[in-house]
């Protein structure tokens, strides 16, 4: 039976390493080619073909969920499962809107990503059973104060997860290729969706949100 040939996108190397490893024992999936960023991705992409990338959402100072979206735009059969470090209730559904047919966090066993593989390979959804529940019940709950954040385009989500890493608006419209005033009014936006009452309040939950998950 011909192997499925796997994009591994994953900027720490010790980590792609050691995926690569977990992916090669086993005889239905072949390592085809590993990337580091999404230029190499998309070149990997085109060079190989792959039935499955594997995708990261931290890739050095690039998203991830641009990869899955850059992917699926080429080709929506391409199986795509993102594997992350990131809390799954803030990112599961966005990467699924992106085009990914699965998200893990790299915290569940070595077992688990293969059957997550396997099952977003096979066409099926992939997602824990704790996510699928939150979203299924997700029309239901009553809003938090970071209820709004599901309700965040994938472009303020950016810019709030830089306030919350400590960046002004000069670094985060130089990083995103924006001019300030695009920046101040995606803020302007964050601060309604998730109703705060100044700045300095919007920063302040930036910043303790990306402490909770642990952004690096």
């Amino acid at each position: 039976m011909e192997r499925a040939k796997v994009l591994i996108v994953e900027d720490h190397p010790i980590f792609s390493k050691g995926l690569a490893s977990l992916i090669g024992t086993q005889p239905a999936f072949e390592v085809c080619a590993e990337a580091t960023n999404r230029a190499a991705a998309a070149a990997a992409y085109e060079q190989h073909k792959p039935d499955l990338v594997i995708v990261d959402l931290n890739l050095g100072g690039e998203d991830g969920l641009e990869v899955v979206k850059d992917i699926h735009a080429k080709n929506q059969d391409t199986a795509i499962l993102v594997l992350s470090m990131h809390d799954e209730k803030y990112y599961a559904e966005r990467a699924l809107k992106a085009g990914a047919r699965g998200y893990i966090m790299k915290e569940e066993s070595s077992s688990k990503v293969l059957e997550a593989a396997s099952t977003v390979l096979s066409g099926k959804i992939w997602l824990s059973d704790e996510e699928r529940k939150r979203q299924e019940d997700s029309k239901n709950e009553q809003a938090g104060s970071l209820s709004g954040l599901s309700s965040l385009s994938d472009r303020q989500m950016q810019i709030f997860t830089m306030l919350g890493k400590g960046l002004g608006t000069i670094e985060i419209a130089s990083r995103l290729n924006l001019s300030t005033k695009t920046v101040d009014a995606h803020k302007e936006h964050i601060k309604q969706k998730l109703s705060c009452g100044s700045s300095q309040e919007l920063r302040e939950m930036a910043v303790e949100w990306n402490s909770h998950n642990n952004f690096n």
